[in-house]
């Protein structure tokens, strides 16, 4: 290599997306700015390519944003970040088609439990009864969580982004809120032995 080959490479790259890392991990802005800069259309290109709807997409960004801060002291390879974040990009899009895939196969389980549409007053009343239980539990959450998911589960539901306005959870956190706050609920109807 030349020396007019050298001298027209970046100086030191390795040490500058090292020195990027550590100073995210100190939250400095411009270090996210820097690396958005430079990562963003990669793992926007790398979440457009498994085809996800649109606030899926914006969770699965949000969430290797999100995994990034919480592990930027345990990249291995600076200079390899691009992979790492096209890696942990793929994964949060696999994670959400899986747990989508779960969640329709629970559907099309519940649809075919139940075997008649009408139902006798005695199940209305039950039915009411559980509601009305399954919604206090909701009420014992945190006002975030809370809030969430009675804008989620309305009689008619609304698009994201009027959730987001309602509930101040940006577009792309809803869903991780969302999954959050069902864990948690299912976890209060287990120790009232509901979880039947």
């Amino acid at each position: 290599m030349t020396t007019a080959t050298v001298s027209c490479m970046p100086a030191d790259t390795v040490d500058s997306a090292t020195d990027l890392l550590q100073r995210i991990g100190d939250r400095d802005p411009t270090a996210w700015e820097e690396i958005l800069r430079r990562y963003g259309k990669l793992v926007s290109a790398t979440v457009r390519s498994f085809r996800l709807q649109e606030a899926d997409a914006l969770d699965a960004v949000q969430m290797t944003w999100l995994r990034l801060a919480e592990n930027a002291h345990r990249v291995k390879f600076p200079e390899r970040l691009g992979g790492w974040l096209a890696t942990t990009a793929r994964h949060e899009c696999l994670y959400i088609l899986r747990q989508s895939r779960i969640a329709a196969e629970f559907i099309d389980m519940q649809s075919e439990i139940i075997p008649e549409s009408s139902v006798g007053p005695e199940q209305h009343v039950v039915d009411a009864d559980t509601s009305r239980w399954l919604w206090k539990l909701v009420d014992e959450l945190s006002p975030r969580r809370r809030i969430l998911l009675r804008e989620l589960f309305r009689e008619y539901p609304r698009p994201y982004t009027d959730v987001a306005d309602v509930t101040g959870v940006p577009p792309g956190g809803i869903g991780p809120t969302r999954a959050r706050a069902l864990r948690q609920l299912r976890s209060m109807l287990d120790e009232h032995e509901w979880g039947a």
